[in-house]
């Protein structure tokens, strides 16, 4: 009797201890499913960041100009070529009594012209969000203020403009295209780079030189400015004598040469900028210039002023780039 005893204890006391345990690990499948609940359970969501509307940025000339984040209706006269590598399309477009940016036609054949001097009143007829300025003389004097009252107006400043890459970054910045800035460089380097690999594959170590005859005056590149920084920095074309010279005192991006001076040129390659008058026609029928050694070899290229050999940008390079191709590798 007391075996038994002892025996139902000992079964009761086993029990006891299986449902503690038992109990105890539904407690801890319970806890384990409350925690997943809680990690699981869907948070408030922030509410959206609306993006800004409008930035603040100072520009060459230490002005604070509050632009649109993302302006729709620009004037930017004589920086078109900038705003078209960034796909901006002006809602005027630089222009003078003769001419405009011919080599831009393309892609502002349906914009209207503004003078180069932006008529205030002119300025206002587009009713621009955004107006960038290229030169600090755009906007002397009181002009500044006329015209942020019109729309607010950012200059570049001259030595930017003369910059023409670190114009079309600061132009990217100032218009939200940052991105697009950078990748139309990276664009512009690489056609260069595969046009220089051309040139010296067919034309290792031979000379260069542009030239710009206009009302009978000739005008050479500088070695460092405009065309001549692509034709020797960029496309490693030689540099000759004569340019190097007149380089050396000249202050512009074309300096003016004389005929005699031309006279001494030795370039293996001559590209000419022709204005196209009848005085341009007879300066170049003048037996000095007949007997330029690139005119007597056949090695003289000419373009008219409408080409975009005067201007600076990834447009106007690219299609100078798609000149010295022709000309040279054929």
């Amino acid at each position: 009797m007391i075996k038994r005893n002892k025996k139902f204890v000992w079964v009761l006391l086993s029990l006891m201890v299986m449902s503690l345990w038992l109990a105890a690990c539904g407690n801890n499948t319970s806890n384990q499913a409350a925690n997943n609940a809680a990690t699981n359970a869907p948070t408030e969501s922030a509410a959206p960041t609306e993006a800004p509307t409008e930035k603040t940025l100072t520009d060459s000339l230490g002005h604070e100009v509050t632009v649109p984040a993302n302006p729709q209706r620009i004037i930017a006269s004589y920086l078109e070529d900038h705003l078209v590598a960034l796909g901006i399309k002006p809602v005027a477009q630089w222009s003078v009594p003769n001419g405009i940016q011919d080599y831009l036609k393309d892609s502002l054949a349906d914009v209207p012209h503004i003078g180069f001097d932006l008529p205030f009143e002119a300025v206002t007829s587009f009713e621009p969000d955004l107006i960038l300025m290229a030169y600090d003389s755009n906007v002397e004097g009181d002009k500044f203020d006329q015209y942020s009252k019109i729309a607010p107006t950012y200059t570049i400043g001259d030595k930017l403009t003369a910059d023409w890459r670190g114009a079309l970054l600061k132009i990217g910045e100032v218009v939200g295209k940052s991105e697009e800035a950078q990748k139309a460089l990276e664009a512009y380097d690489t056609k260069a780079k595969e046009a220089k690999e051309k040139l010296q594959g067919v034309a290792a170590g031979e000379s260069a030189a542009a030239l710009w005859v206009i009302q009978d005056k000739f005008y050479i590149v500088s070695d460092k400015l405009s065309s001549g920084d692509l034709l020797y920095n960029q496309l490693g074309l030689a540099v000759p004598a004569v340019v190097k010279e007149i380089s050396e005192t000249g202050t512009g991006n074309w300096n003016a040469i004389s005929l005699e001076k031309l006279a001494e040129l030795d370039a293996d390659h001559l590209f000419l900028v022709n204005s196209g008058t009848g005085t341009d026609s007879k300066a170049l029928s003048d037996p000095i210039w007949k007997n330029i050694p690139a005119v007597k070899n056949g090695k003289l290229y000419q373009y008219p002023s409408t080409s975009s050999w005067l201007y600076a940008g990834t447009i106007a390079y690219s299609q100078v780039i798609d000149d010295v191709l022709e000309s040279i590798v054929k």
